[in-house]
């Protein structure tokens, strides 16, 4: 479902709320550029907050880790916050206050919930798999049971989020536009490094990954 204005009063961005977007497209692009967020929850009244990998399907955002974990516990108790956060770019300005950078970030608010179906959960971590290399999850040897067994899958629905982004460059005093030093955006992008392969690996082909082009993986049998 697509939201024009924030879905509860908790995810209403309040500073800066011109680079809020509370649509679900632009919530989910976020959701599906980062593997990375933060989740933050209470265990005795202790707060903590963990990074994790994630992945979405549909209108869930999902998680996991081991079936013994205190964190996952806890996420099917009460409820938690979740972040994204991904920096395209340094801003740079004339004068030290209004430097920044250009970002895309994310804040999700609810409770998780466990996957408990045995499908379900191995069709979740396929697409945690896939999402990452498309393609691999039919060459790997197959999960067994007990593997299965001793890993929890949590899902948090994305209806209350909120996106919040900044695109654009240094936003100066125009009284400090003359003054003699660079301003401008340096990009940061996600680049694709050379390949290790393990030394006992009985494969030679390099696999492809979200970030891959055409020419990373000609860099071969690494």
């Amino acid at each position: 479902m697509t939201l024009a204005t924030a879905p509860t009063s908790r995810t209403r961005v309040r500073r800066k709320p011109e680079r809020a977007n509370y649509e679900s497209e632009a919530i989910n692009a976020i959701v599906d550029a980062a593997v990375i967020c933060s989740v933050a929850f209470q265990i005795d009244g202790a707060v903590h907050a963990i990074p994790t990998i994630h992945w979405r399907d549909g209108e869930y955002l999902y998680i996991h880790g081991a079936k013994a974990s205190r964190m996952l516990k806890a996420l099917t108790e009460s409820e938690a916050c979740l972040t994204i956060s991904l920096i395209d770019g340094l801003v740079l300005a004339r004068s030290a206050m209004h430097h920044s950078m250009n970002y895309r970030s994310v804040v999700v608010y609810g409770q998780f919930e466990l996957v408990t179906d045995t499908a379900d959960k191995e069709r979740s971590l396929r697409a945690l798999i896939e999402g990452l290399y498309p393609g691999r999850w039919e060459t790997l040897r197959p999960i067994n049971h007990k593997e299965l067994n001793a890993t929890s899958v949590l899902r948090i629905s994305l209806a209350e989020a909120s996106a919040k982004v900044r695109d654009a460059g240094a936003k100066d005093d125009d009284e400090d536009l003359d003054w003699p030093v660079w301003a401008g955006v340096i990009p940061l992008n996600t680049v694709v490094g050379i390949p290790n392969r393990e030394n006992d690996s009985v494969g030679n082909t390099v696999p492809a990954t979200r970030y891959s082009t055409a020419s990373d993986r000609d860099l071969g049998t690494a």
